[in-house]
């Protein structure tokens, strides 16, 4: 994360997904449509992380691509998905985490507090 930009929360992301959508006149995909290109994006950052972690190399003609900006696109897309069917991000993220923290709470080995000083 870069030192000079100023840390958004969701609803300034989802409100400047919004404003930028919101001067052409297509404005947003229909639900079907935003599904084809998440899973067009999503596949986009699998063929990355196989470059950079698997046993795919890139061949020499292949864009020079980062994993970032590839996990950009994949928000941007979430981003205009939700906004098109009304969805605030944020109240999302704080149901799952409350699923997280209690329903799952204890499905995964926990690190002891003397693990983590070492």
């Amino acid at each position: 994360m870069g030192d000079t930009m100023t840390l958004k929360t969701m609803n300034d992301m989802q409100e400047d997904v919004d404003r930028y959508i919101g001067q052409f006149k297509e404005g947003y995909f229909s639900p079907l449509s935003m599904l084809a290109r998440m899973t067009e994006e999503v596949g986009e950052l699998s063929r990355e992380i196989n470059h950079v972690y698997g046993e795919k190399p890139k061949k020499n003609e292949e864009a020079d691509k980062k994993i970032e900006e590839e996990m950009g696109d994949i928000l941007f897309v979430l981003i205009c998905f939700a906004n098109s069917l009304d969805v605030d991000l944020s109240e999302s993220f704080d149901e799952i985490m409350h699923k997280f923290n209690t329903r799952d709470k204890d499905r995964w080995t926990r690190i002891e507090e003397s693990e983590e000083s070492t």
